[in-house]
């Protein structure tokens, strides 16, 4: 991997933020044009574009009224959007416009996630249908990986189910369910450990943008970062033993409703957009791994033991619990 590859991998594995980087590492306008259609937007499409520019300009706006910066024409407006990308990756000129280049994008990429949420919340359209779209979108790319001949034993996708959810909310301290990270959650698993980096990085060159990576939600013990100090990063799970081993990191995947939205132009003001997003959990490992994860106390099952315990005693405080349930005595 490239340095730009090595940057998106450590994004994965440590659950980090682009909001923290200092540049970006496109070379042509034929990455940056990869990048885009990740989002689901195309530059070809005069709405795509069109949105595009009204997401820079708020961001540009939004930095001159804020803190009053500077941002210079060719890049509050440059002819060619795909210019933004590469002037921030400091391969196009003027090379002193990479740094508010990589300011102005951040703040593009915040926009859009707030006008994509907005969206969301006024569009007509159930949880349900959005999950929907989600797993034939994930499907699809694993079905091209398995004919690319990709080391995945098993990609396999399935929905939180109302009882899980329950459970999951009554053991979090802060009881939100917006807090759920893993509703739509996909399981990979690939021959061997070392399959996983290249694995990771088909997905995201093919599925999910780097960039919206949930941050702070990767538990990382399969692959530790090589980094001087550096070791496996966990989340404060206190369900997990310390036995279990894997990779899960959450994505905001980009997802059209085009066909759910009212027909004709939007009010002046009020374009979100056509792209909202929806939450999903990957959870990779290799076959070895797993096989060890299902053999003593880290298995699912008794994680799901340990977790509807904790959810019991917290709801019966200062109650009567109920009695175990007892097999009825055999008559002679």
């Amino acid at each position: 991997m490239d340095v730009a590859e090595l940057e998106v991998l450590r994004l994965i594995l440590k659950g980090g933020s682009v909001i923290d980087w200092r540049r970006l590492h496109f070379r042509d306008v034929a990455e940056v044009d990869r990048f885009l259609r990740l989002h689901l937007f195309d530059l070809g499409d005069p709405r795509d574009e069109a949105r595009l520019r009204a997401i820079l300009a708020q961001a540009v706006e939004y930095l001159r009224t804020a803190y009053g910066y500077r941002v210079a024409p060719a890049v509050a407006a440059p002819d060619d959007l795909r210019t933004l990308f590469l002037l921030a990756s400091g391969v196009a000129e003027p090379s002193r416009y990479r740094k508010i280049a990589c300011v102005v994008l951040k703040v593009m990429h915040v926009v859009h996630h707030v006008d994509a949420r907005e969206l969301l919340f006024r569009a007509p359209m159930r949880e349900a249908d959005l999950v929907d779209r989600v797993e034939r979108r994930v499907m699809a790319v694993a079905g091209r990986m398995a004919e690319a001949g990709l080391p995945v034993v098993e990609f396999q996708g399935n929905r939180k189910s109302r009882d899980s959810l329950v459970t999951k909310l009554l053991v979090k301290r802060e009881s939100v369910a917006a807090q759920v990270f893993d509703r739509v959650r996909f399981r990979i698993l690939t021959r061997t450990a070392g399959d996983v980096a290249p694995v990771l990085r088909h997905l995201w060159q093919q599925l999910f943008p780097f960039n919206y990576v949930v941050p702070g939600q990767s538990e990382n013990s399969l692959l530790p970062f090589q980094r001087r100090g550096s070791g496996p990063v966990h989340r404060d799970n206190p369900f997990s033993e310390a036995s279990y081993k894997a990779l899960h990191f959450v994505v905001d995947l980009p997802v059209r409703i085009d066909d759910v939205l009212p027909p004709g132009s939007p009010a002046p003001g009020e374009d979100l957009g056509r792209i909202v997003f929806a939450m999903v959990e990957f959870q990779v490992a290799d076959v070895e791994t797993a096989h060890r994860n299902e053999q003593g106390p880290a298995s699912h099952r008794r994680y799901k033991k340990r977790q509807a315990v904790t959810a019991l005693r917290r709801l019966s405080r200062g109650l009567v619990v109920p009695r175990r349930r007892t097999a009825r005595a055999r008559t002679p």
